[in-house]
């Protein structure tokens, strides 16, 4: 048998050798995997069982040929979620947790809230904000294969009030039986321009749900669009982009003509990530 101190150090060595950017934290995940076990528990097993050892090394492989972490373990956290995720689906990432926080205000008097997450991928914004306020009424709108079945198997888990929809956010027919009737939308689409040099890892997700065109803005028009059909007057949407989108996110925003409250927001690190407006309801307030 091996020496689990000694795998785990070994581990370590290699995936900072190979540029992982927490070579410690990831390798006790990917042993804690293995075993079964929560990571705290680590330092109570002393050797690793010939099929672990094995498990392991074949797993310690995949991460440092910068396969995501969340692939090779299977689960992505998201808020007070763990979500099943694998190759075909975006992970979710901590910044798009903001966008949560940014709708459940303006949601928390209404006891029967009607939520749209467009571009739904693993749906993690929409099963958090199903859980985080059960009453919500949530649909998930998701047109990639592939995606979808890690999105219905999520929902599927958590039993929560969400209902998924295989369409595409390009349809102007979306959801059409709710024009005007939904209280707030969270989109986080693919928006990274096509020349943008990304993280290895970023390489395993779904080149269409990450790069969007040359300049990244091929899908947010029409994310503006479906929102603007959708939501009632007052209705909130916040919207995910990319830190160089800042100001002609909120351009279109403003050109469309039917939203106020109009803003920018930073993500943790400050850089710009998403903007909220709230529907109005003609044209002519616009702010």
């Amino acid at each position: 048998m091996t020496a689990a101190r000694a795998a785990l150090a070994d581990a370590i060595a290699q995936f900072a050798a190979a540029g992982v950017g927490s070579p410690r934290v990831d390798a006790e995940l990917v042993l804690a995997h293995v075993l079964g076990v929560a990571r705290p528990r680590l330092p109570l097993i002393d050797e690793l069982e010939p099929a672990d050892d094995e498990r392991f090394a074949e797993l310690v492989r995949r991460r440092v040929a910068r396969e995501p972490l969340q692939y090779i373990v299977g689960r992505a956290p998201f808020r007070y979620l763990d979500l099943a995720v694998g190759p075909g689906v975006f992970v979710p990432r901590p910044e798009t947790e903001l966008l949560v926080d940014a709708v459940l205000p303006g949601l928390a008097d209404l006891a029967r809230p009607l939520v749209v997450d467009l571009c739904a991928g693993s749906g993690a914004l929409a099963l958090a904000i199903a859980t985080e306020h059960p009453g919500a009424r949530v649909y998930a709108v998701e047109c990639a294969t592939a995606a979808l079945k890690w999105l219905r198997r999520n929902v599927d888990a958590a039993r929560a009030g969400v209902t998924v929809v295989a369409a595409d956010v390009a349809d102007s027919e979306l959801l059409s039986e709710l024009g005007g009737q939904v209280d707030a939308i969270v989109s986080n689409p693919p928006y990274v321009p096509r020349t943008t040099v990304v993280e290895p890892e970023v390489h395993a997700d779904p080149p269409e749900a990450v790069f969007a065109g040359t300049d990244g803005m091929s899908v947010i028009p029409a994310v503006i669009a479906r929102a603007a059909e959708l939501l009632r007057a007052g209705g909130e949407l916040a919207l995910e982009h990319d830190d160089t989108h800042a100001v002609a996110v909120l351009e279109l925003l403003r050109a469309d003509g039917r939203w106020r409250r109009i803003a920018g927001h930073t993500d943790l690190a400050a850089r710009p990530r998403f903007a909220t407006a709230r529907r109005v309801a003609a044209p002519s307030t616009a702010g």
